[in-house]
């Protein structure tokens, strides 16, 4: 699970990087509406960014392969969700938002994994 730690620490440096990123060379650049969909973007990598690390350290103390399967969803999740909505607000490509809700559903079903891995492990 030391895997999730460095993904969720790379993810989590990145989300501060791309923030600063934002706030300040984009706040100029980007309509409001995109700079707001760029912000949507960090927040959500760093929200899952901080869910691998507390992942990394919840399998090593209740061995479930479904842990495993929750960091793989979550990587998913950002790479879609917060990927797909970084190239959006940069690009203004708009069609590229359809690729988002594939990351939001990567993200529930590793929540959905994390409440099952949670649940057997409590027995």
């Amino acid at each position: 699970m030391n895997r999730f730690a460095v993904i969720g620490s790379v993810a989590a440096f990145l989300a501060v990087a791309l923030g600063a990123f934002g706030a300040h060379a984009l706040k100029s650049r980007l309509s409001a509406d995109l700079l707001a969909v760029f912000e949507t973007a960090v927040r959500y990598q760093m929200y899952h960014a901080l869910a691998l690390l507390l992942l990394s350290g919840l399998a090593a103390r209740t061995p479930d392969p479904l842990w495993s399967t929750a960091g793989w969803l979550f990587t998913l999740g950002i790479l879609l969700f917060s990927g797909s909505l970084y190239a959006l607000a940069l690009s203004g490509i708009r069609v590229l938002g359809a690729i988002t809700p594939l990351g939001g559903l990567a993200f529930l079903a590793g929540w959905a994994a994390v409440i099952v891995a949670t649940l057997r492990g409590s027995r």
